[in-house]
């Protein structure tokens, strides 16, 4: 059996990184560049590709690991026996890995990368001339379009390694840095500061011993090396400072130089990034500079005794613009035991977005009761039918299905507001609150209009499943017009959900309850279901939330009128 060693090839400058997915399994087959692990650093997350095709026969790394370059991934049963990089008589498939001399460990990093093996011997002693000519393009950087180039990375006559960082960029949401995807010496750089790049837009020329094949534009299948990604993160406020702070920064606002660890550093503290002084090379924005400019607004602010201002502190560390007081510092321990628990990645993300749609949005809620008590019934009743076939649906189905019909009759709910312009959008995709053990997470129901609700509610329960278990795509989060929060299995009555932006509106939903209703001659037990319709006051009027609201009730109390 010809086995493989697949090693974490060069990431850059990542040493130590945590292992926060596994994506392959003993037993799996895998081909050369698919994703195996996805490792995350205090700048960004990124998947590691496999140097090799074949089977895994042992996997070495877990959960929580740290690994560097050259960390031994897997074992993996080569199809062909002579591109084994392992000494038959030193490894089983469930032995440990050998240590080897230094002969054994070149060879095998020669084996694993040898995509690298011509980048870094005595580059300087090859002439250009002399070497194919590649051009390297932006690779798959998920839902990221026309982001601008912030820092460029390299300059012609630079020697690089495959996976070295060429430029970083930047969308409302996160930086990230660009990888090349190939060794060698740039001859030419494609991009500048301030340019807007895509999948598949051309970064550099290098020239390489590879194959001139390679130059040719890449298909968006060919684009889909590993790359590092950094979750969604709270969009830059600006907030006013002293006046002799902002004629030192204004003069080049719009191309902060800093990392997106330094980034999200000053997101963290509330403060303008484009306007912190950088002291790094090529003035270039460290934590340090972000700390010292906290602490200059914090000092400038202290010292103005003018009236109305005493007592205050700085905008910079609390209270946006709107100048409170500090907020309170207490011992919490001196009261008695405590527990220090780490917010979860998760709940740190939404929690930042939550805040910026809560304070950006002036939000209103319209509350509206639905009888249920038919639908219910014809609920029950499919559920019973469908029992051996195992279909089971839930209210919530029906509820996605209720407000794609609303949607269409209340087009305004089914928009995003960009600027002065309102979006209308011709596709309904609903996401849905699932609540998981690490925090809230909102996977999307895509084109609900055109599925049933059987469909929708297996559609549901696959997605839930993987939100629990932390196997949900940004793809499978993405792109939602409408959601719908149902708290209906916890309990409660009525609640003030928060807009998700980039969305309008948003559905809360809580646990049905049976009362006693006037029919115009006595009192009936009738099935209540309490609605909450949070909506965005700068694209929707009190009367539309009203209509929309007894439209959406008049729907769940008779599934008929769906088909109208």
């Amino acid at each position: 059996m010809a086995l493989i060693e697949v090693k974490v090839p060069d990431i850059g400058d990542f040493k130590e990184v945590e292992v926060i997915e596994v994506l392959v399994k003993q037993g799996d087959s895998i081909s050369k560049e698919q994703s195996l692990l996805t490792v995350e650093s205090d700048k960004a997350s990124m998947e590691i590709p496999s140097s090799a095709s074949g089977i895994v026969k042992d996997l070495r790394v877990k959960l929580g690991d740290k690994v560097s370059e050259g960390t031994l991934i897997l074992l993996a049963e080569a199809a062909d026996p002579q591109t084994s990089n392992i000494p038959s008589k030193d490894i089983s498939p469930n032995s440990e890995a050998p240590v080897g001399t230094k002969m054994l460990e070149e060879a095998q990093k020669t084996s694993a990368l040898p995509e690298k093996s011509n980048s870094d011997s005595k580059p300087s002693s090859v002439s250009l001339e002399s070497q194919a000519e590649q051009t390297v393009f932006v690779p798959d950087i998920g839902d990221f379009q026309e982001v601008e180039v912030i820092e460029v990375m390299v300059k012609p006559g630079d020697t690089i390694k495959a996976e070295q960082s060429l430029i970083t960029v930047e969308s409302d949401k996160a930086s990230m840095e660009i990888p090349s995807c190939a060794a060698g010496v740039v001859k030419s750089v494609l991009v500048k500061l301030g340019d807007k790049v895509s999948m598949g837009t051309p970064l550099i020329t290098l020239a390489t011993a590879s194959s001139p094949a390679a130059s040719k534009a890449p298909s968006p299948a060919e684009i889909s090396m590993a790359t590092p990604a950094t979750p969604p993160a709270q969009a830059e406020r600006r907030h006013p400072v002293p006046e002799e702070m902002r004629a030192a920064t204004d003069k080049d606002r719009t191309k902060p130089h800093a990392s997106p660890s330094v980034r999200a550093y000053a997101r963290e503290l509330g403060v303008d990034i484009a306007r912190v002084p950088g002291t790094g090379p090529k003035e270039r924005i460290t934590q340090d500079d972000v700390r010292n400019y906290v602490k200059a607004a914090v000092a400038a602010v202290a010292a103005d005794t003018s009236p109305g201002r005493a007592g205050t502190i700085s905008t910079a560390t609390a209270g946006a613009s709107l100048n409170l007081i500090d907020w309170p510092k207490i011992d919490f321990a001196k009261f008695g035991e405590i527990q220090t628990q780490p917010l979860s990645r998760i709940k740190k993300i939404s929690g930042a977005n939550l805040h910026r749609n809560w304070v950006m949005i002036p939000h209103v809620t319209n509350h509206e009761d639905a009888d249920i008590t038919e639908l219910e019934a014809l609920r029950l009743k499919l559920n019973e039918e469908n029992a051996k076939a195992g279909i089971k649906v839930t209210l919530l189905a029906f509820l996605i299905k209720a407000a794609v019909a609303a949607l269409k009759k209340f087009p305004e709910f089914n928009a995003s507001l960009e600027g002065e312009n309102l979006i209308l959008k011709k596709y309904f995709h609903i996401g849905f609150a699932a609540d998981t053990p690490n925090g809230l997470m909102v996977p999307v129901i895509k084109d609900a209009d055109k599925k049933g609700v059987f469909e929708i509610g297996k559609e549901m329960s696959e997605l839930a499943a993987k939100a629990r278990e932390g196997k949900l795509s940004p793809a499978e989060m993405s792109g939602g017009c409408f959601s719908i929060s149902s708290l209906g299995g916890i309990g409660g009555t009525y609640f003030t959900p928060i807009i998700n932006a980039p969305e309008v509106a948003i559905l809360g939903v809580c646990r049905s309850s049976t009362r006693p209703v006037w029919n115009g001659k006595e009192f009936e037990p009738r099935l209540i279901l309490p609605l909450s319709l949070s909506w965005d006051h700068r694209v929707i009027d009190g009367a539309s939330a009203a209509r929309f609201n007894s439209y959406l009730a008049s729907i769940l109390a008779d599934f008929r009128r769906i088909i109208l």
